[in-house]
């Protein structure tokens, strides 16, 4: 429902933050990693994942597109909530959570406090290929898509193709149409070549 929310930064805790945006007063969780990036002026925008349920309407927010991707990823393995999504990206970074995980590290994800050994396995389990076929850095660090081939890249991830391969097919694809090939034109032509 919410992208991010963008106002002043009325109040800022170690575990919530109020965002004042167009005269409403945003409630948001946030994870010490967020909070350590909170800009010292003013202003903030954060990346919002909302959590709906009977009796709530909760919002986390987040520095980085990437640091959200991860959240994401965390809670939907089943006996991670939010809470504990929040709890492992405020005890270590979410570089090193990603490294652990595409490692397999257990220990590493163990030693997050409310995640056991079956936890952490579980983690590791369900998350390594999806973090694998991403790339190493896809969640950590979100650049700003500029061009279509770098718009068409990350649709081909999105949809379950391995990185490298649709990279190399989108190259060939840009060689082939001297590279004037819209965002459309090139998923479509990278398509029938995966």
């Amino acid at each position: 429902m919410y992208d991010y929310i963008d106002g002043k930064l009325v109040f800022r805790g170690g575990a919530h933050v109020v965002i004042d945006a167009g005269g409403v007063g945003y409630h948001i969780n946030i994870s010490l990693n967020t909070y350590g990036q909170l800009p010292e002026g003013e202003r903030c925008k954060l990346y919002i994942w909302m959590h709906v349920k009977e009796d709530a309407h909760t919002l986390y927010g987040f520095a980085t597109e990437g640091e959200r991707r991860l959240f994401t990823h965390l809670i939907s393995i089943s006996g991670i909530g939010p809470n504990t999504g929040r709890m492992m990206l405020s005890s270590i970074t979410p570089a090193e959570i990603q490294a652990a995980i595409v490692q397999g590290n257990v220990a590493a994800i163990q030693r997050i406090k409310g995640i056991g050994p079956k936890s952490a396995q579980r983690v590791i389990l369900e998350l390594q290929d999806k973090l694998k076929k991403e790339g190493p850095d896809t969640l950590t660090v979100m650049p700003g898509l500029k061009t279509a081939k770098d718009e068409a890249l990350s649709a081909l991830v999105m949809l379950g193709f391995v990185r490298n391969l649709a990279e190399k097919v989108l190259e060939q694809e840009i060689s082939k149409n001297n590279g004037v090939l819209t965002v459309e034109q090139l998923i479509k032509s990278a398509l029938k070549s995966l």
